[in-house]
C-alpha cells in the first residue's frame, strides 16, 4: 500500500488508532468470552481431558493463529471497516459485498449474545445481595427469571454499557475499557482458581482435566477442537480486521498474534481450573451448558463457605468476559455505518445499538417463552440466531479471509511485516492448510458429516 492509501485509510477510520499494548488488551479482551466457561468444560470432558486441551493447543497453532493473522493484516493493509479494506486491497469486484458477510454476523451474534451478557450482570446482582441463595430451587429461578420480560431490559443494560464504550472511541473508549477490565478480570480469574482448588475433593477434578485420556480422542474430536479455536479467538466475524485497521503501521502483527492466541490459551486453562474442581467437589455433571452456569454452580456456591461473594466475584467474570466480546461485536457494525453514510461516531453507535437491541429483543423472550414461546421447528428464536451465526457464517467468513489472502491479494507480506522465511510458512498455512479444515469446520458444524460419526 502506498502513502496516498494509508493516509486515506486512517482518515477513514477516525485518525484513532491504538496503542501498542492497547491492542492486545482490546484484542485479547474480544476474544475472552463466555464460551470458555459453559463450552470449552463440556468437549474437553467429553473428548480425553488434558488429551483434548492438547488437541486444542494444536490447533490453536495450526490454523487459529495463522487466520486470526490473516484478519490483522487484512484490517491494516485496508485501514478502514471490513467492506472497505477488502474493497481497497484488490481491484477484483465483489470482495466488499463477501466482507459485509462478516459486518451482518457480529451484529447477529451481539443480538443475542447481549441478552446472555444481560443473565450474568442479573445473576452478579442476586448474588451479591444473597436473593439467589434465598430458593434451593436454582432450575425453576432461572425458569422463572428467562420466562419473564426482564431479560430484555438486562440485555438493554448491556447494550447501554457496551455503547457507553464504543462512542468514546478507539483510544478513549474500547482500549481504556479494556485495560482497567482485562486485569480486573485476571484476578477474579486468580481468585476463583484458588477457591476452587482449596475446596475438598477438587482434586479429583484437576486430575479430571489434566490426566490425558487419549483413548477419546477422534477425528470427531479433533473437529471439535479446530472449531473451538477458530471461534474462541473471534475469527470469521470481522472483529480482529476492524481492530487490524486501527492497528499502529509499526506494530509487529506475528507478536500480536502470539500474544492473543497465548491470552486466548490461558483463559480456557484458568476456566477449567475454576470448573472442573468446584463441579467434583460438589457433584456436579460440567457438561450442562448454559445450566451448569446458571443452575448447578449457583448450588456449589451456597454449599461452600462466603458462596455469595465467590457466586458474585463469578458472575462479575462472566460480565467482564462478556463486555469485552460484545464491545468488540459492536465496533464492527459501527465502524461500517460510519464510513458508509459518513455519520459521527455518536450518531453511528446511537442507531446500531438500537437496532441491535430490536433484532435481540425476539431472542431475549424466546428461551424462556416469556410470551408463550418463539419456536421455529426444533429451535427457539434465540437458538436458530446462534446456530446460523455459529455454524454457518463464522466459518464462511474465515474460509473467505483465508481465500483473499492466499490467493487474491498480492501485498499481504508488506501488511504481515514477516520476514520471508515465516511468511512463507504462513502464506501456506493460509493458502493450503485452513482452507481445507475450515470447510471441513463448516460441514461439521452444519450436520452434513454426521453420518461419519454415528455408532
Amino acid at each position: 500500500m502506498d502513502e496516498h492509501k494509508q493516509e486515506e485509510g486512517t482518515k477513514s477510520n477516525g485518525g484513532d488508532q491504538f496503542s501498542k499494548s492497547g491492542f492486545i488488551f482490546a484484542a485479547i479482551g474480544s476474544a475472552v468470552g463466555l464460551g470458555n466457561m459453559w463450552k470449552f468444560p463440556y468437549i474437553t470432558g467429553k473428548y480425553g481431558g488434558a488429551a483434548f486441551f492438547l488437541m486444542f493447543i494444536i490447533c490453536l497453532l495450526a490454523v487459529g493463529l495463522p487466520v486470526l493473522m490473516a484478519e490483522l493484516a487484512i484490517g491494516k493493509g485496508g485501514r478502514g471497516s471490513v467492506s472497505t479494506s477488502f474493497n481497497r486491497l484488490t481491484r477484483q469486484k465483489g470482495w466488499g459485498a463477501l466482507g459485509f458477510l462478516m459486518i451482518l454476523a457480529p451484529f447477529l451474534i451481539l443480538s443475542f449474545y447481549s441478552v446472555v451478557a444481560g443473565w450474568t450482570m442479573y445473576y452478579a446482582v442476586q448474588s451479591f445481595t444473597g436473593r439467589l441463595f434465598n430458593s434451593a430451587d436454582y432450575s425453576a429461578q432461572f425458569g422463572s427469571f428467562i420466562g419473564s420480560w426482564q431479560p430484555v431490559w438486562w440485555q438493554l443494560l448491556a447494550m447501554v454499557l457496551t455503547a457507553a464504550v464504543i462512542i468514546k472511541g478507539v483510544s478513549g473508549g474500547i482500549e481504556k475499557f479494556n485495560k482497567i477490565l482485562i486485569p480486573g478480570l485476571v484476578i477474579l480469574l486468580l481468585a476463583l482458581v484458588v477457591r476452587a482448588l482449596t475446596l475438598d475433593g477438587a482434586g479429583e477434578g484437576v486430575s479430571f482435566f489434566l490426566r490425558p485420556d487419549f483413548s477419546k480422542l477422534s477425528a470427531e474430536s479433533a473437529l471439535v477442537a479446530l472449531g473451538h479455536a477458530f471461534f474462541s479467538l473471534s475469527l470469521g466475524m470481522g472483529t480482529m480486521i476492524t481492530y487490524g485497521a486501527y492497528v499502529d503501521k509499526r506494530q509487529s502483527l506475528g507478536a500480536a498474534t502470539m500474544a492473543i492466541g497465548l491470552g486466548d490459551l490461558l483463559y480456557a486453562f484458568l476456566a477449567g481450573l475454576i470448573i472442573f474442581p468446584t463441579s467434583f467437589a460438589y457433584g456436579i455433571e460440567p457438561s450442562q451448558g448454559a445450566g451448569l452456569v446458571f443452575v448447578a454452580l449457583p448450588a456449589a456456591f451456597a454449599a461452600m463457605p462466603f458462596g455469595s461473594l465467590f457466586g458474585g466475584l463469578f458472575f462479575v467474570l462472566l460480565a467482564f468476559a462478556a463486555l469485552t466480546s460484545t464491545v468488540g461485536l459492536l465496533e464492527v457494525p459501527v465502524a461500517f455505518v460510519r464510513e458508509k453514510f459518513n455519520w459521527s461516531r455518536s450518531l453511528s453507535v446511537v442507531v446500531v445499538t438500537l437496532l441491535v437491541f430490536l433484532v435481540g429483543i425476539p431472542s431475549a423472550i424466546s428461551v424462556g417463552g416469556a410470551v408463550g414461546g418463539l419456536q421455529f421447528g426444533d429451535k427457539t428464536f434465540f437458538d436458530w440466531m446462534d446456530f446460523i451465526c455459529s455454524n454457518i457464517l463464522l466459518p464462511l467468513g474465515g474460509l473467505i479471509v483465508t481465500i483473499f489472502v492466499g490467493w487474491v491479494w498480492k501485498n499481504a507480506a508488506e501488511a504481515a511485516g514477516l520476514k520471508s522465511a515465516w511468511f512463507n510458512v504462513w502464506l501456506f498455512m493460509v493458502r493450503y492448510i485452513a482452507p481445507i479444515l475450515v470447510v471441513l469446520v463448516l460441514l461439521y458444524s452444519a450436520g452434513a458429516l454426521d453420518f461419519l460419526f454415528k455408532g
